[in-house]
């Protein structure tokens, strides 16, 4: 391709925009599209992104008409993280639904097709490489096959957040796609959690901590905070200021409202223990009883060690961790810091809403929405998506 200043990208399966951010972030790329079939998460992408012409559509109901007349000649690079697995279009009679030939990658491929960019990168969970059809092939096998037969050299790896800088131990599997062949399809380590430095990591920095991305935060005790409010300390560290950097007030710390038995469990708990680990009499109860539950999962309510890398984030980890000092959950700003995504990064729609399954037994179909913390947890870390975007760029515009 000719070299560019910058390279155009259209974002699908978008989200809150994690994955755009990193590419914005760097200077060279302009998000000029993106595709979200969930109102607010498209609302929070259209909010950071004032710029990006956002699709808020399942985009199985966008036309290829629709998609060329706005984006055919324009994009450079194509993004996105399709649900591979169980998420089948076709009818089950009509194949493996473990296909992703019928899941929703089939989608990413046809925009894919219809544009052509000079790059397509999805990212996805790591354990897609494990995954098979009913028939025995691997379904990243088939993903690869599909992007190489419109012309893309193609590699996948997993790659860890931890390795540029996010305090996260949270890995990706990464499928790059390129017309070009690249000399390198993914981007160096740039962070180490290894203290001391070995042959391997002398040359990298020391990734940030859990207590490194959130220490500077207001000190909020549950039920408190607010969706906005003020600073109350100087950063402390170069990870603070960074994300600091543009902003002039903080959004979306708002504590969760527990309720005094919930907040003495969490004292209860210790550092790298959960709520499998309490007193049987501060134990939760059964939905809707005052009957102590049987089953308590170890994976809730885990308090975080404040001097490591944060567990991943997931889309419910609202009621993962409990924060490593204070008697509560994180907040959705405290997961943002967590994720990368600079405090200027505002969240919308509400922090947390029931869950989907309840809503849906419930009939309230229209109310099922990507609360902050799902929009959080779902994204790619913008500075990982950052290190991805950088080593692209130097490639495709490298004579």
């Amino acid at each position: 391709m000719q070299n560019k200043e910058k390279l155009n990208v259209l974002d699908t399966f978008a989200g809150a925009g994690g994955f755009s951010l990193g590419f914005s972030l760097t200077g060279k790329y302009d998000i000029i599209g993106a595709i979200e079939a969930d109102l607010w998460a498209s609302e929070t992408f259209s909010f950071n992104h004032p710029e990006t012409d956002v699709i808020n559509n399942d985009i199985r109901k966008v036309s290829d008409a629709e998609i060329l007349a706005k984006f055919k000649g324009k994009v450079d690079v194509l993004l996105g993280g399709p649900p591979c697995q169980g998420f089948s279009i076709a009818n089950k009679k009509a194949g493996d639904a473990k296909d992703p030939r019928n899941s929703l990658f089939i989608e990413f491929l046809r925009v894919a097709r219809l544009l052509l960019p000079e790059v397509v990168i999805m990212e996805n969970v790591p354990n897609l490489v494990k995954a098979k059809t009913i028939s025995g092939s691997y379904v990243l096998n088939i993903i690869k096959e599909e992007l190489k037969a419109l012309g893309y050299h193609v590699e996948h790896s997993i790659i860890s957040a931890t390795d540029y800088g996010v305090p996260q131990i949270r890995k990706r599997l990464l499928v790059v796609a390129s017309k070009k062949k690249l000399e390198a399809f993914f981007p160096l380590p740039t962070h180490s959690v290894h203290e001391g430095g070995n042959l391997f990591t002398e040359n990298l920095k020391p990734c940030p901590t859990l207590w490194d991305a959130i220490s500077d935060l207001p000190d909020v005790e549950a039920c408190g905070g607010a969706e906005e409010m003020d600073y109350t300390k100087e950063p402390e560290n170069d990870y603070q200021r960074l994300l600091r950097r543009g902003a002039a007030k903080l959004y979306n710390h708002k504590a969760m409202n527990h309720t005094p038995r919930m907040v003495e469990r969490f004292k209860a708990i210790k550092w790298g223990e959960s709520g499998s680990d309490v007193p049987e009499e501060l134990k939760p109860f059964k939905r809707n009883s005052k009957v102590l539950a049987t089953k308590v999962y170890s994976q809730n309510s885990r308090r975080m060690y404040p001097f490591k890398p944060c567990h991943t984030i997931a889309a419910s980890f609202y009621a993962n961790f409990v924060h490593p000092y204070k008697n509560r959950n994180f907040t959705a700003r405290e997961g943002a810091r967590i994720q990368s995504f600079p405090d200027w990064y505002v969240f919308k729609g509400h922090p947390t809403i029931p869950s989907h399954s309840l809503l849906k037994k419930e009939g309230r179909l229209d109310e099922i929405h990507l609360c902050q913390y799902n929009q959080i947890g779902n994204a790619v870390p913008p500075l990982m998506a950052k290190a991805i975007a950088e080593n692209i760029y130097e490639q495709l515009n490298r004579d």
